[in-house]
């Protein structure tokens, strides 16, 4: 029988993108004898395709039990009722946990949702923030709720300079949220996740301190900051975890055969991989000129187009697209793509996972970013670890096919792009090193182990 040294229970916000580091975070406390449960909505758990079976997970509600955030009238509607429901239902669940001789001492909570730090206290639990965004836009949101920035930035083609980062950014590199129906309460959630900080006892990163060295260390002297990341499965960095091949919570079913196989057959460094992530629309002028940009580059690709998105591809694309140039699919196992050896390059929205995964796995980028902390990241990736370049819009906010073609054969082959494909092997290496026995992100989760044992 194991004896666990603590019990951490991990409050992720119920979407993809905050749920999957969330939960490697746990896999890796798990292999420290931590005891895990995760809680989330009963409405995003009605949407996943499997559960993993090694970690514990409990439903606590929103409020909106069958459809979540698409059932509620706003955004706003949706967080006013979940911190009502939620704090109610996260209670019952403690008292639950220790009823049942499995009291919890400590909760992981992820700063989207602040009021989870007055429950924690109510219970007189230890408590830890996990922000699953880049440190480099944590501290852009913290300016943000100290009222030094204001997003959308009021000066705009002007440079602009935020104390803890060591570059000047642009206003095309700020987190964007003008495209949404409530942009300013977007930037409202984002900056409250400062509002109760100072009462937590953790501050968890999911970034490496190799990476975001001059943040991390301005930041620390504000908050107690660790950098714990790159949390992505580890048989794809250290391969400490045997079992850890995959994030084990999906909305969506990967083709993953089809995508393997397809890959298979394909030259080693020839193939284009394209995906946008769970979330991002494209525009149908933007999905045509994509599709064209990829067909004239000549190179063949792999590119996931959601079901819901598919109707905007030119007319008979697909079907007039030679097989050995390139697979159109719904979705796939994007880790055991970018890990493939016939891989080249990979476009991206440049979403901080597919970002931190395409670091982990030494893939250079073509970036296309779309909204929220995508700018920022593509900002780092092209200019900061010069690992990508940006496919820039023209001014209707197109990426215009010439420009997608370019992107793709500067990286693939132009004497510039070899710079760029041997960065990327440098920050493979670093973000390896990071998590493996004795790395900075390993030294900070042994030290956070260790403190959760002295208050178990």
């Amino acid at each position: 029988m194991t004896t666990h040294k603590a019990h951490c229970l991990i409050l992720p916000y119920p979407g993809q993108g905050h749920v999957n580091p969330m939960l490697q975070f746990s896999k890796r406390l798990q292999s420290k004898s931590v005891k895990i449960t995760i809680a989330t909505t009963k409405s995003f758990l009605k949407k996943m395709q499997k559960l993993p079976t090694s970690i514990s997970i409990e439903a606590i509600s929103d409020g909106y039990d069958d459809d979540g955030l698409d059932q509620a009238r706003s955004y706003a509607a949706y967080l006013t009722r979940f911190k009502e429901v939620g704090s109610d239902t996260l209670s019952q669940l403690i008292e639950k946990l220790a009823n049942s001789g499995s009291p919890v001492n400590c909760i992981v909570y992820d700063p989207f949702l602040p009021w989870v730090v007055e429950v924690a206290k109510n219970f007189g639990l230890a408590i830890a923030a996990f922000f699953t965004q880049s440190c480099a836009v944590d501290n852009i949101y913290y300016h943000v709720h100290k009222g030094v920035l204001k997003l959308p930035p009021t000066q705009v083609d002007e440079e602009i300079l935020i104390p803890g980062l060591s570059y000047a950014i642009e206003s095309s590199d700020v987190p964007s949220f003008e495209s949404t129906s409530e942009p300013d309460l977007l930037v409202e959630l984002l900056a409250n996740q400062f509002s109760n900080l100072e009462k937590t006892d953790w501050v968890l990163i999911n970034s490496f301190y190799e990476l975001e060295k001059h943040v991390i260390d301005w930041m620390s002297k504000i908050y107690p900051i660790k950098a714990i990341g790159p949390t992505i499965p580890s048989m794809y960095l250290d391969k400490r975890l045997p079992d850890d091949k995959e994030y084990g919570l999906s909305m969506f079913k990967p083709i993953t055969d089809a995508c393997i196989n397809w890959l298979n057959h394909q030259p080693i460094n020839s193939v284009l991989y394209v995906s946008f992530g769970s979330l991002a629309k494209l525009e149908a002028e933007q999905m045509e000129e994509l599709a064209w940009g990829l067909k004239n580059s000549n190179k063949n690709f792999l590119w996931v187009v959601r079901s819901a998105e598919e109707p905007k591809l030119p007319k008979n694309f697909i079907e007039e697209l030679p097989s050995e140039k390139g697979l159109v699919v719904s979705w796939c196992p994007q880790l055991q793509v970018l890990e493939h050896e016939s891989i080249g390059c990979f476009m991206t929205h440049c979403g901080w996972n597919s970002t931190l995964e395409a670091i982990s796995l030494g893939v250079p980028m073509v970036t296309l970013p779309q909204w929220s902390d995508q700018p920022t990241n593509t900002k780092l990736v092209k200019d900061v670890w010069e690992m990508g370049v940006r496919a820039k819009q023209d001014d209707k906010g197109l990426v215009r096919r010439e420009v997608i073609e370019e992107c793709i054969k500067l990286v693939m082959e132009e004497e510039k792009g070899k710079v760029i494909r041997e960065n990327a092997k440098k920050w493979k290496e670093l973000a390896r090193n990071a998590v493996d026995e004795g790395g900075s992100s390993d030294k900070n989760i042994e030290e956070f182990v260790s403190k959760l044992v002295t208050i178990s």
